[in-house]
């Protein structure tokens, strides 16, 4: 049966107004709705600036009390600054502006909880604090290994400080304000340790050396935290920026230096695997214990076309590290049930109760390391 040109135009019309009548009466979708829950700084007032947390639920604490000397008076009340993401409503990607420092902790309910805790250092180059992947993410990651998570938000070179004085010593009170308040947040205060990513290992490296320096110049009787411990039962480096070792004056390394794991891109990044490799050979020439360290060939440094912290886009930043790391804490006790003494912690006992080396033993035979 053949169809006119004439017949076939009309019905194609029909059939066309039959469609267009479909689309007119078919009822529009309602508009997206604007994303909720943005978290925003805190406003600014006559008093100190009071920090909020950057993930639900967290538990906000300021590093030192008002009139601190360790703060600028003249800077305290300014709110600190986020830059969110543009594609994911809500994240936090980094922080500048920190003239109040804090942690913001997060805590594992009670069945899972081991005790222990590690407190984040982010990176950032010191000139911004990248909270979303090098701190954020992390904390869900740690939950489901029983593992509470401590969030320091440092102050910066950009806003006119010295990480190796006011950053570090803000690591240093943030590990004696974790321990003081142990108790109040069901944490071990002997699994209380801090991971540095990059700028923040810079943080992190020194609080495994400088520990004792820190506890004698902030021992004053006025003090609420003179007498606690700022020595980390752990530390790790990820892709760490330069640590005392860089130096040409090398320091001292006390023997009661507490275990680290560290680990970096390789030849991609290889200004901070040369950083992570001074700071591992210096400790294992000391002889500390449980130390270990993971290099990886594949991977750059985070802001150089690589992502950071955990996540994993095209094999960077590298390795499954996170990974690599939870064999480590639970080779070393870190996940047992709270309360049990570690290995490491009974791994540095005996290490410093042997004589140093080249001492003479009683029965006269010479102890090597």
């Amino acid at each position: 049966m053949r169809f006119s040109t004439t017949a076939v135009a009309a019905v194609s019309c029909c059939v066309a107004i039959a469609i267009d009548a479909q689309e007119v009466a078919r009822p529009s979708l309602p508009p997206v709705p604007a994303p909720v829950g943005i978290p925003s700084p805190g406003p600014a007032n006559d008093a100190p600036y009071v920090p909020t947390p950057i993930l639900q639920g967290g538990v906000v604490v300021p590093l030192y009390p008002a009139g601190s000397a360790f703060l600028k008076a003249d800077r305290v009340r300014e709110p600190e600054q986020y830059n969110l993401s543009k594609g994911s409503p809500g994240r936090i990607n980094s922080i500048v502006n920190i003239h109040n420092p804090s942690i913001e902790v997060h805590t594992v309910e009670s069945h899972l909880n081991t005790g222990t805790t590690v407190i984040l250092c982010a990176g950032g180059g010191h000139n911004t604090l990248n909270v979303g992947s090098e701190s954020a993410d992390l904390v869900p990651y740690f939950y489901n290994y029983g593992v509470n998570t401590v969030i320091l938000r440092n102050r910066l070179r950009r806003d006119g400080y010295e990480p190796k004085i006011d950053a570090v010593n803000d690591a240093f009170q943030a590990i004696r304000l974790v321990r003081a308040h142990a108790k109040d947040w069901n944490l071990d205060p002997l699994r209380i340790g801090i991971m540095g990513f990059s700028a923040g290992a810079e943080l992190a490296a020194p609080a495994a050396i400088q520990f004792e320096e820190f506890e004698k110049k902030n021992s004053d009787a006025s003090d609420p935290l003179a007498g606690v411990s700022a020595r980390p039962d752990f530390v790790c480096l990820v892709y760490p920026g330069p640590t005392p070792f860089a130096r040409d004056a090398k320091p001292e390394i006390p023997k009661n230096a507490p275990p680290s794991f560290i680990t970096s891109p390789g030849s991609g990044d290889r200004v901070h695997a040369i950083w992570a490799d001074e700071y591992f050979g210096a400790m294992l020439r000391a002889g500390i214990p449980n130390l270990e360290m993971h290099i990886y060939g594949n991977g750059f440094h985070p802001g150089s076309g690589s992502t950071a912290g955990v996540t994993d886009r095209n094999g960077t930043p590298f390795g499954k590290w996170q990974d690599r790391y939870i064999d480590w804490f639970r080779d070393i006790g870190f996940l047992q049930k709270p309360g049990l003494e570690t290995k490491a912690a009974k791994d540095t006992a005996v290490f410093v109760s042997q004589p140093p080396r080249g001492e003479r033993r009683r029965d006269g035979s010479s102890q090597q390391n």
